[in-house]
This record gives structure tokens, sequence and C-alpha cells, in this order.
């Protein structure tokens, strides 16, 4: 256990002497430990992980055979936005005011 004490010094007003305080606990770390430690997850057995893997092996072999057989379409694959082409934008003229933009007097 971390203690964190902060004294108020001089004329020093209560929310500097707040601030100062929060700035301790911070640099000490405690709260950002126990948000990582909040929700606890144990970590999967060896026999678990292999069952898992053993039936996705199962299932991506069982689609290929399904593809072969033409009983399956296989999934396209998404485009990421740098691979896609660029949306053609229409011309604009001059000062970018069409037709029926209303014009101040």
């Amino acid at each position: 256990m971390i203690n964190a004490e902060v004294t108020k010094s001089g004329s020093e007003s209560a929310l500097s002497t707040i601030r100062k305080f929060s700035r301790k606990v911070q640099s000490t770390g405690l709260i950002k430990n126990s948000r990582k430690r909040r929700y606890y997850e144990r970590d999967m057995s060896k026999a678990v992980k292999k069952k898992r893997a053993l039936k996705r092996i199962k299932s991506h072999s069982d689609f290929r055979k399904l593809v072969k057989e033409g009983k399956a379409e296989e999934k396209q694959h998404r485009r990421s936005f740098r691979d896609a082409a660029p949306t053609p934008r229409p011309a604009t003229s001059g000062s970018g005011l069409g037709e029926n933009t209303p014009i101040a007097r």
C-alpha cells in the first residue's frame, strides 16, 4: 500500500492542493494498475487452446472442400481504404456558388 500525502503550503488555495494531490496519486500508478486489474480474465488452458485450434482448422478445410465442390461461394476480402479507387468529384466553378444559392444583398 502506498500513501500519497500532500501538505498545504503558505497561501496555496484548496484547489491547487487538490491538484497537487491528484498529480502525486497519478505518479504512483495506483489508479492505472487498479483499472488494469479491474476485469481479470483467466488464460485458456493448453487443452482448450488446442481444441479450438483443431476445430478452426477442420472448419476451414470443410469450407475449402465445399468451395471446390461449388456448394459454397468464397467471400471476397474487404479492401482497405488505400486500395479503393478514388471517387470522382463534380467539377465546381470559381466561387463554388451554384445557380440555386441565395445571395444576400
